[in-house]
């Protein structure tokens, strides 16, 4: 399927930014925008993206500080709000009803944005995330966002993801090489690092971490959810689960996964694309 790249200005305290965007599909069909966790881009989606092509105009952005889009000079800017800012003027782009898809911090911006009024998210996907955020969780993944090494090769940039992303459920040796070739991006020495700015880090280990509740946003929005959780996930909890469930969401969980599924396998991605075609 043929991809389109984009980029959308956006106006926070320093100055106006852009943010990166990969496009796919027909672009008079429904709109799906799929956007990423904490350290990852957007192009985790080209396989799901790919079959919802089919039907839908997919679009997956770079959060600022990741992959092609801008990063930014101050690093406390790299912050929700800052990211709902960005996704506001994809919205504004796109100019109409959308369906959502975020995985973990992407599904943290869903539901903000969902939950506001007149908002534009019609249908959303949450992968791997609700409305309540253990600290312990918080302070897992504090710890490994140490400033990203070099390294030699792709090769040895993909070993290092299989470390510290293996919970993702990553289904075949083909799908790590894909993450590993959209994580890079090339230095002057010849060497690869990850594909996103050290700074994003900064607020997080700046401060020690604390439970997270956004039960104030999750009960104001009103639309189908589908919720995606990894069968060996700490951040998010079965009795999460199971209350979001409880007050309506449908659910999916993926064996063997940990924090977050990878939505790389055929029976993820199939359940995924018949929610967002429910009428």
């Amino acid at each position: 399927m043929e991809q389109r790249i984009g980029r959308v200005r956006y106006l926070l305290g320093d100055g106006f930014h852009e943010m990166a965007y990969v496009e796919r599909g027909d672009p008079g069909a429904p709109a799906v925008v799929c956007v990423h966790g904490l350290t990852r881009q957007g192009r985790d989606f080209d396989r799901l993206a790919e079959h919802l092509a089919t039907d839908f105009r997919v679009i997956c952005p770079d959060l600022p500080g990741r992959g092609h889009s801008d990063w930014l000079s101050d690093p406390n800017l790299y912050q929700p709000q800052t990211y709902i800012t960005a996704l506001s003027h994809l919205l504004a782009v796109i100019g109409g009803p959308v369906l959502w898809v975020g995985t973990s911090l992407g599904g943290i911006c869903g539901m903000v944005l969902a939950a506001q009024p007149g908002t534009p998210i019609s249908r959303m996907v949450l992968n791997d995330i609700g409305p309540f955020i253990p600290a312990a969780a918080l302070a897992r993944i504090r710890d490994y966002m140490l400033p990203p090494p070099e390294f030699p090769d792709l090769g040895a940039l993909e070993a290092h993801l299989r470390i510290i992303h293996g919970s993702f459920g990553v289904p075949d040796d083909a799908g790590w090489a894909e993450m590993a070739r959209h994580s890079s991006r090339a230095l002057p020495n010849g060497a690869v690092t990850l594909h996103y700015d050290p700074a994003i880090a900064d607020p997080i280990r700046s401060q020690e971490p604390a439970d997270v509740n956004l039960m104030d946003f999750w009960r104001k929005i009103d639309v189908p959810m589908l919720t995606i959780r990894g069968e060996r996930s700490d951040l998010l909890l079965p009795e999460t689960l199971e209350e979001m469930v409880a007050s309506g969401s449908a659910s999916l969980v993926v064996p063997g996964a940990g924090h977050a599924p990878a939505l790389m396998d055929e029976k993820t991605i199939s359940r995924i694309a018949d929610f967002l075609r429910e009428r």
